[in-house]
């Protein structure tokens, strides 16, 4: 049997994490067993629609290379793949169930439903139908729809007994059948409700494995129910935790949480986001964590799924993050890098693939660049505490003398290059007598004017220049003078 899965999200903007999760699995379960990775668009909520969202859905995938072998966009031999445009099928499958005795037509007005939601002792948010329209005969229901008396159509739920199913994740769920309400099938608009929608078709797609959250897990006998009814195989479930900001409160963009387009905004890599992603909820076999696209395809397992909630962590993305920056070949890093160092660097004369170079190894996200390149244009004001280094062992009165004799040595460099700075200075120090701290810590505190830097001594003075090169250990001179 071929394995189909599909993502079938609402166009209703963003793409948070947990979305793009669910669509990592369902497209690594198709890909780990050379099936199928369907997209279906599911736009039945049409007061939830938003403009561009499709659009958002389409440039993600596109992006992390989650490539669907059918769609809208591309076709297939089960479409149309938008719910709208299947409008026309989905009444005709409901009366089937009308037909079977499964469900039934319900000519109810809001304000009845309302009022049975007022009365109800438990409270309006347990509110059940009471079957009124269940029992009419069917000359009655005749002369309401020849009368086109509003209508929605209900699926008949059992009321005795219990409704079973086996979760991939969760194992055996069981709910009883008095929990479940007559849901709605055909709203009052004509328009299929989510629940009779992906039924209908993930069934005429023949999807194999439907992979959503675990907050699905209580409407899924109510889906089984329908396949039973329909006479149609249950598909393989595979039920997911929630992501967790915290211990406490779901990831949500509501609370300001990043999508996964916020994510790219603040300089994560594509590939690292997904990578990261795949880790929220499942576990190799083995202690990998850097994975490939096409690695996690031929790694990834359902059984490596848990049932317990991830929680988000921006320091392990961080990390994770960085590890993929170190690991691009240079001429692909700066092209990602190019634009960043030409806003975040106003002085044109500096060399951007020097500095580029520098923050490499540095970074942990490309916004990182912003707050530490901007020290080359303008030296910021700084206090001599800075000077202050336990470990390079130097004090303020010793940085003032390393500040002083470097800066001759600095004037007579004729050819300005790292090689002949580093030379010239690691000479200086041999001839004090000196720790190569005591003047190389020194000389970088004067450069940047901060507590740290990308780069040391020699590189920053040879991006620098030899005139800004003096002119800042000048200050620096200066400063120290003032206090010493």
């Amino acid at each position: 049997m071929e394995i189909r899965t599909r993502f079938a999200p609402s166009p209703t903007g963003y793409m948070h994490i947990g979305n793009l999760r669910t669509a990592l699995y369902e497209y690594l379960i198709a890909k780990n067993k050379s099936g199928k990775f369907i997209l279906r668009i599911e736009d039945t909520d049409q007061e939830r629609y938003v403009e561009g969202a499709i659009d958002i859905i389409y440039s993600t995938l596109k992006m992390t290379g989650l490539n669907h072998d059918e769609g809208p966009d591309i076709g297939g031999n089960y479409g149309p793949y938008v719910q709208s445009e299947r409008q026309g099928m989905y009444l005709d499958y409901a009366k089937k169930l009308v037909d079977n005795g499964s469900a039934y037509y319900c000519f109810c007005t809001k304000e009845r439903l309302d009022n049975l939601k007022e009365n109800n002792t438990e409270g309006t948010a347990f509110a059940r139908y009471d079957r009124h329209c269940m029992h009419l005969n069917q000359k009655d229901i005749q002369k309401n729809l020849e009368n086109n008396v509003p209508f929605v159509i209900r699926q008949k739920m059992p009321t005795e007994g219990s409704t079973s199913f086996d979760d991939v994740v969760y194992g055996k769920i069981t709910v009883e059948n008095t929990e479940l309400d007559d849901q709605i099938l055909i709203k009052g608009d004509g328009m299929p409700t989510y629940n009779f929608a992906n039924v209908v078709d993930d069934h005429l797609m023949n999807i194999t494995h439907i992979v959503r959250g675990s907050e699905y897990l209580s409407s899924t006998p109510k889906y089984n129910l329908l396949y039973s009814a329909f006479g149609w195989d249950s598909p393989t479930y595979v039920h997911l935790p929630a992501v967790m900001k915290d211990a406490s409160q779901k990831l949500s963009k509501r609370n300001g949480d990043a999508s996964f387009g916020d994510l790219i905004e603040k300089g994560y890599l594509v590939d690292a986001v997904l990578n990261y992603i795949a880790l929220l909820g499942w576990a190799p076999s083995d202690n990998q964590e850097i994975f490939s696209l096409k690695e996690l395809e031929e790694k990834f397992t359902i059984s490596g799924l848990s049932k317990s909630p991830s929680i988000f962590d921006p320091v392990k993305l961080n990390w994770m993050n960085s590890e993929y920056i170190k690991a691009l070949d240079f001429e692909t890093y700066y092209s990602l890098v190019e634009d960043k160092l030409q806003k975040a660097i106003n002085n044109k004369s500096l060399d951007l693939k020097k500095i580029g170079a520098l923050l490499q190894k540095r970074l942990e996200t490309l916004n990182d660049i912003f707050d530490l390149v901007d020290f080359f244009d303008t030296l910021p004001e700084y206090t001599t505490d800075l000077y202050i280094h336990k470990k390079m062992k130097t004090t303020e009165e010793g940085s003032l003398d390393s500040l002083k004799a470097c800066l001759p040595v600095f004037e007579g460099i004729t050819l300005w290059e790292e090689t002949t700075i580093h030379d010239t200075i690691m000479a200086l120090i041999e001839s004090l007598g000196i720790k190569n701290g005591q003047m190389l810590w020194p000389i970088r505190t004067a450069l940047s004017g901060k507590p740290s830097s990308p780069g040391g001594a020699f590189e920053l003075a040879d991006i620098l220049g030899k005139e800004e090169t003096i002119y800042r250990i000048k200050k620096g001179i200066e400063l120290l003078e003032a206090i010493v």
